[in-house]
């Protein structure tokens, strides 16, 4: 599990810093890259949510 939030972390970390990148300074390329870490980290969420609930029965 440690190292499940370990790697939700470091997919929020790129999302943040690409989209900032693409508000910012209007960088199509970092807003690519924060759509793909959004796509990650939905998936890293979903997984979290499933351990989450077998860890709690």
């Amino acid at each position: 599990m440690k190292e499940l939030v370990a790697r939700i972390n470091v997919a929020i970390g790129e999302f943040s810093t690409n989209a900032n990148l693409q508000v910012e300074n209007g960088n199509k390329a970092a807003g690519t890259r924060a759509r793909k870490a959004s796509l990650e980290l939905e998936k890293l969420l979903k997984e979290f949510r499933k351990v989450s609930v077998e860890a709690a029965k």
